[in-house]
């Protein structure tokens, strides 16, 4: 019998709660040793994806360095209420280059 994985979503409150309504994990979290320690545990778990608000993924750049090469969870930043910080666009031309070899962007 296939595995069946979960999608995660952590955030600030206001980014993360409506995708509760898609049957996504939400977590509303804003402080940084939180959520690394919460991302540790998710990725110990069948949780195959994990969106991250951009506004949360610049105060742990460690944690995203950590699980850039890692199958699981795939960490994928997207824009917070307070609008893009373009890390997320700027992580993704970096996976391009590096599968590449070259910026297609």
């Amino acid at each position: 019998m296939a595995t069946t994985y979960r999608i995660a979503v952590m955030g600030d409150w206001e980014s993360v709660m409506g995708f509760r309504a898609l049957g996504l994990d939400t977590y509303p979290i804003s402080e940084p040793e939180e959520a690394r320690k919460k991302i540790h545990e998710l990725a110990k778990t069948d949780c195959a994806a994990l969106y991250l608000t951009e506004q949360l993924a610049a105060k742990i750049p460690d944690v995203l360095d950590r699980y850039k090469d890692e199958l699981r969870p795939a960490i994928i930043l997207i824009p917070g209420r307070g609008g893009s910080l373009g890390i997320g666009r700027n992580n993704i031309q970096n996976s391009i280059e590096r599968a590449v070899g070259a910026d297609i962007l």
